[in-house]
């Protein structure tokens, strides 16, 4: 029995519709220690989000199985906190009351109304967003509306923090600033996260391995990358550092093979 702190077991995933089954994953396995920060890259269509919603319990595996601290993952829990590309905050609450919300959930009967408020304000400081407490979302900036997102994630002090291309609808400095901040609470929290991405640099300037998936269908993992750059990272002096580029010539290696065998296809 493994001993990963997150453990996906020889994970199948079919879809049936009509008298057609499409087979999205194929026996994926893959373990991840308590604390690391795993990227998982992929052409369009090879399973990627699939496996995510698998491991945040939003999916049934066909077959395989999931562990999370040594249980059993088969339904959605607090104990693993989805952020997604759209920022899915409720646009009638304000920023406060969008982390507020997550905080009562989990900590309603544990915390006292006064501690859930620090928990809340705690959260939204990581994420540089106690000064737009009263702000809804249509008020702020896409990049601020991700942040809140992030922080109401983190509130719920999940186990995993599993973010479904979160970056990807922002603009290149956005995206940049929002990264730092990712790299910066991942060294403060040391949490474990589980990251979908399109962005090879973003892959290597976050992760401790990235996990390369083959194109669908019946996607598998096709090879892991280590990272072995020291933290923390700066994006500016990685530009040239040889580590660095070895990973990312390995990702897009990986990638453009993967590609041209589509294209003869």
């Amino acid at each position: 029995m493994s001993h990963a702190y997150l453990s996906i077991e020889q994970v199948d995933k079919s879809f049936r519709r009509g008298g057609t089954t499409t087979e999205v994953l194929r026996k994926v396995s893959l373990e991840v220690d308590k604390g690391e920060y795993i990227s998982i890259i992929g052409h369009s269509g090879c399973g990627k989000s699939t496996l995510l919603n698998i491991v945040a319990g939003l999916t049934d595996a066909t077959s395989g199985a999931v562990l999370l601290d040594g249980k059993l993952v088969d339904q959605p829990g607090p104990d693993r906190a989805v952020v997604f590309q759209n920022h899915s905050l409720l646009p009638w609450l304000t920023v406060y009351e969008n982390v507020q919300l997550a905080v009562n959930k989990v900590f309603g009967k544990t915390k006292s109304a006064g501690e859930r408020h620090d928990w809340t304000m705690r959260n939204l400081e990581l994420v540089q967003m106690q000064h737009a407490l009263d702000k809804r979302p249509a008020e702020i900036s896409g990049g601020m509306k991700q942040r809140v997102g992030i922080a109401r994630a983190l509130a719920m002090e999940p186990k995993v923090l599993l973010l479904d291309e979160p970056f990807g609808a922002l603009d290149a400095l956005t995206r940049a600033h929002l990264q730092d901040q990712v790299m910066q609470i991942h060294a403060e929290l040391g949490n474990t996260v589980l990251m979908i991405t399109h962005d090879v640099d973003e892959a290597v300037l976050l992760s401790d391995r990235i996990v390369m998936m083959t194109n669908g269908p019946a996607a598998r993992i096709g090879e892991i990358c280590e990272v072995p750059l020291p933290r923390p990272r700066q994006r500016i002096a990685l530009v040239a550092d040889p580590t660095y580029l070895e990973c990312r010539s390995t990702v897009l290696r990986f990638l453009y093979e993967r590609h041209r065998l589509v294209a003869a296809a």
